[in-house]
């Protein structure tokens, strides 16, 4: 099963619930997988604090040209839809950040002037801690695009039978990346009018990729029940309700796991499981 862990805006909480979820399977002794693919900045190894055994660069093919076989036709320039080739009556100028990798260019070249060559974009590492199979992606500073670094993260993980993915915020292409194929999204989100804002935003981002949403409430009590009755409306599982507690928010700026600090999360953990081993049952009763 695949549980991604989402959210419509950064800084929610899904991480804390993401690492302190994993950590509670592998007590248990079950198979499990974090997943961390909020690339542009991962940090689930702050908490996990993984032994890192292998790294895996990560590069998109972009064009490169052959200027002595090169025609000056234009076509190469024609087929990009991104402008990442183009031609300005001499020998086509090529933009690696604009590339998508898709190869159109060197296919529409008549001449095969142009050949595809790695370009470094990031990397992914793995390892294990505690118990949990450990995967990340990194993508290199100064790169724009992130999915195919979330892609190369996913194709890495080792199989277990609980994979926990740690999306990145919002509802752009690297959140849809990251949580597409997912078995179950959970959207983790505070009931303020910014959380509900965002929260309406991600359900609708999900439900187009089809797989099955509920909701988790961090941060319980600090604002109103409009997340709560948006959840009822929609017919949104709320799966729990994290409570708002200094000690979480301390046990996050020191780099610990939550459960060691505040008893009551390592519960709503501990109750997450079961739910979650019993939606599972259905699940595959289902089938």
């Amino acid at each position: 099963m695949k549980i991604a862990v989402a959210s419509g805006k950064g800084g929610t909480g899904k991480t804390t619930l993401a690492v302190n979820l994993a950590a509670a399977a592998a007590r248990r002794g079950w198979s499990v997988a974090y997943l961390d693919a909020d690339v542009e900045a991962p940090n689930g190894h702050l908490f996990l604090r993984p032994e890192i055994d292998h790294r895996e660069p990560v590069s998109l093919l972009t064009p490169r040209v052959h200027e002595e076989v090169c025609n000056e036709c234009g076509l190469c320039g024609q087929s990009c839809q991104y402008s990442a080739i183009v031609c300005l009556g001499a020998k086509p100028l090529v933009f690696p950040e604009l590339c998508q990798g898709c190869g159109g260019c060197a296919l529409a070249c008549p001449r095969r002037a142009i050949i595809e060559v790695p370009h470094p974009i990031g990397r992914v590492e793995s390892g294990r801690a505690n118990g949990v199979a450990f995967v990340q992606g990194v993508l290199d500073v100064g790169q724009a695009k992130s999915p195919p670094v979330i892609r190369a993260a996913r194709a890495a993980a080792p199989p277990v039978d609980w994979q926990i993915i740690d999306a990145p915020p919002g509802t752009s292409c690297p959140m849809v990346t990251a949580v597409r194929g997912a078995d179950l999204v959970w959207l983790v989100s505070e009931p303020t009018p910014f959380g509900l804002h965002d929260l309406r935003l991600a359900v609708e981002a999900v439900r187009r990729l089809g797989p099955p949403v509920g909701v988790v409430i961090n941060r319980a009590g600090i604002g109103d029940d409009r997340v709560a009755r948006y959840c009822q409306e929609e017919g949104l599982a709320v799966w729990a309700e994290i409570p708002d507690d200094r000690r979480i928010a301390e046990a996050y700026a020191r780099g610990r796991m939550v459960g060691e600090a505040a008893p009551e999360f390592g519960r709503v953990m501990e109750s997450l499981l079961d739910r979650l081993e019993g939606w599972s049952s259905r699940q595959r009763g289902g089938q």
